[in-house]
């Protein structure tokens, strides 16, 4: 078993949600840490990971060892890996605190529907907050030897992540860090 090191980088506002809102202002706020900080649940690397390498590959014992199996009991296993959530890197996130620079990360995009005659609808305005372009580092621990390649491969399919993935928002690269 090993740990695989990975880096998300994002080219554009991105926002994996928090499930909370922030009243009147913003409707739908980005998910942080006890710092403030924006990151990726490791979950949501994980389901996208396992939805990229199950089209990709015909291996399912290897896959069902890294991501688990669910179902009944007879067949519901957890998974070996562990998947990390992905966070700024350790220097950026030590001087964005120390700094409080935290609100910097953070802008909020408006948008409403409209109407066949181009005129917007009734309390159809959303606001939603976002994460500006940055990279985030994680980890996946408890991988088994042989499936690097799998994970490898997986995460060239991963082009997008989080809410608004059709509208631009979330454009992104998901790579395995080489240690240099």
């Amino acid at each position: 078993m090993k740990t695989i090191k990975y880096e998300i980088v994002f080219f554009s506002h991105w926002h994996c949600g928090s499930g909370l809102a922030a009243g009147a202002d913003v409707d739908a706020l980005v998910i942080k840490d006890e710092d403030g900080l924006p990151y990726v649940p490791g979950r949501t690397l994980k389901g996208l990971l396992r939805d990229a390498a199950t089209d990709l590959e015909s291996d399912q014992e290897t896959i069902n060892q890294l991501f688990g199996v669910s179902g009944d009991e007879e067949k519901h296993h957890a998974s070996k890996s562990f998947f990390g959530n992905a966070v700024l890197p350790a220097a950026e996130r030590a001087y964005i605190t120390e700094q409080k620079l935290q609100s910097h990360l953070f802008q909020s995009f408006a948008s409403t529907k409209i109407d066949e005659n181009g005129i917007a609808k009734d309390h159809s305005l959303r606001k939603i907050e976002t994460v500006v372009p940055c990279k985030l580092e994680g980890e996946i621990v408890n991988v088994p030897d042989h499936a690097e390649r799998i994970l490898e491969d997986a995460m060239h399919f991963i082009k997008r992540i989080g809410t608004g993935r059709n509208r631009g928002f979330g454009r992104c690269k998901v790579t395995i860090r080489k240690e240099a």
